[in-house]
């Protein structure tokens, strides 16, 4: 059996790390793995021959920027960061349509997910960072429109940007369960098969030293592909 390639360490220290999550690895176990049998935990565990604790979760569509601790207090110190709004989380996502301004914010309560039927607050502020119109034929016009987003989620419900998206009819390109189905073959027509959300960057200060950290994740060829349809764009510049 071929060992799986490392998992990219964009930032690590003695106490935590951020890996590079590709698109389509899960990171652990759970009711919705339905049959996987490889994630991230273990690679992780495995790569770094040592326990690992997961901070937060990715989508197993989403890449990017994943933050594990080595011991259980620097985890328990990042989890009550998150859940205080004290790491910042940004993302990139590609969407369906313009949107009316550059800048808003979505303000939509959401469920927890199959067997959670409780709404709770969800809010995500989004910018668009660019937009392009592609001779893709959609719903009887001769183009289509997209648009580049930034995504930084305030609360972290379940699919949250993905759900979020989908409520303003900007369904993110891609994704097979909030999507629209259309867009997506037209995307797997341009040799784009994922889902374009990226985890872009996580900026937090460090819980034992105080220092702030900040890491951004490079995107993979299929995203990189995507952006190109946007024109030149100083894309290294935009965080």
């Amino acid at each position: 059996m071929t060992e799986p390639a490392p998992l990219p360490v964009l930032y690590q220290d003695v106490a935590l790390a951020v890996v590079g999550k590709p698109a389509g690895l899960m990171v652990h176990d759970s009711a919705l793995a339905r049959g996987v049998t490889e994630f991230a935990a273990d690679h992780l565990r495995a790569q770094f021959g040592r326990p690992i604790h997961l901070v937060h979760r990715l989508d197993r569509a989403t890449s990017g920027c994943l933050l594990l601790a080595f011991d259980r207090d620097t985890a328990s110190a990042l989890g009550k960061m998150l859940m205080s709004r004290e790491v910042e989380k940004d993302y990139w996502a590609i969407c369906r349509g313009w949107p009316a301004e550059r800048e808003f914010v979505v303000d939509h309560p959401l469920d927890g997910g199959p067997g959670k039927p409780q709404k709770k607050e969800a809010r995500t502020a989004f910018e668009v960072l660019a937009t392009c119109e592609l001779p893709l034929p959609s719903a009887g016009f001769p183009t289509s429109r997209y648009a580049w987003l930034r995504a930084s989620p305030h609360t972290g419900r379940f699919r949250q940007i993905r759900r979020h998206l989908k409520h303003l009819s900007h369904h993110l390109i891609g994704d097979s369960s909030h999507g629209d189905g259309r867009h997506n073959r037209q995307f797997r027509m341009l040799g784009i098969h994922r889902m374009l959300l990226h985890a872009r960057r996580l900026a937090f200060l460090h819980p034992q030293t105080g220092a702030r950290i900040e890491v951004t994740a490079p995107v993979d060829a299929e995203f990189a592909r995507a952006l190109a349809l946007f024109g030149p764009q100083p894309a290294a510049g935009v965080v």
